[in-house]
């Protein structure tokens, strides 16, 4: 019995099916730690128990450190877009709707979703490698030593700077990127002026996407600051976890956002 029981252990099928399990597992897991801890975060936050000076620690971190990708991403890709779009629709005689599809663009989904994108990769993983770090070195059961709650002290001032911060990187990122593809439509199709760009992103932006854009981008910043914080706590052992730790934050961060993304579709544009 022990010998066939041996032989299915080792079958392609039953190692699948074991993956597939310890994969489920884990995700219930994952969810059920980084909902118990945002409650507590939110306790926190509610009750007023967190420090402005750590939060403006976090905020000059999270805004001022990861500006530059951010502006390159969204800014390159409203290039290649307007590189695309610019020539087909003046061709169809749309001139000018070119100025208000691309603001429709960036504002609803690319500069937000490339925004969030930016800053997983940058800060949200910086975020997890942190933690993580200071938890294979004993530094977070040093502040348990001191009666420090490491839930409210490192958890609240990140997510709040990123709650905080990311809509108004959001903005940034996107006016920048709306203006570079209109220099860029205007390069590649004389058709397109200044003036009849700025008139039809006038026409097509309305401040129902501004708001939706702000209170996405927020959102996508809580959840962000939240999964990697929650990813390096959760780090145990010593240096290889700390990369395990900050690659599950960084796959976690970008479904996370991808699910928000959806809901707010939904919820707004359905």
């Amino acid at each position: 019995m022990k010998r066939i029981e041996y032989f299915i252990t080792q079958t392609a099928t039953y190692q699948f099916f074991r993956i597939i399990r310890n994969q489920i597992v884990d995700f219930f897991e994952t969810f059920g730690k980084m909902s118990i801890r945002f409650l507590e975060v939110l306790k926190y936050i509610l009750t007023g128990q967190f420090s402005y000076k750590h939060i403006m620690e976090q905020s000059s971190h999270f805004a001022i450190d990861s500006l530059p990708i951010t502006l390159t991403i969204v800014s390159m890709t409203s290039i290649i877009l307007a590189v695309q779009v610019a020539p087909e629709m003046v061709k169809q005689g749309g001139a000018n709707f070119i100025g208000g599809l691309l603001a429709i663009v960036t504002v609803r989904e690319m500069g937000t979703i490339m925004t969030g994108f930016a800053i997983i990769s940058m800060i949200g993983s910086s975020m997890a490698s942190e933690i993580a770090t200071m938890k294979v070195t004993e530094q977070v059961s040093a502040l348990k030593v001191l009666h420090v709650n490491p839930i409210k002290y490192l958890f609240v001032p990140r997510i709040l700077a990123a709650a905080l911060m990311m809509p108004v990187i959001t903005t940034v990122s996107s006016t920048i990127g709306i203006f570079c593809g209109g220099f860029i439509s205007s390069l590649t199709s004389p058709e397109v002026t200044g003036l009849c760009f700025v008139n039809s992103v006038k026409l097509g932006l309305f401040n129902r996407d501004i708001g939706i854009m702000l209170l996405k981008s927020s959102c996508f910043g809580i959840a962000i600051a939240h999964i990697s914080s929650s990813c390096g706590y959760d780090a145990e052992g010593g240096a290889k976890s700390v990369g395990v730790a900050t690659t599950k934050s960084v796959v976690w961060s970008f479904i996370a956002i991808v699910v928000i993304d959806y809901v707010f579709a939904l919820l707004f544009y359905f």
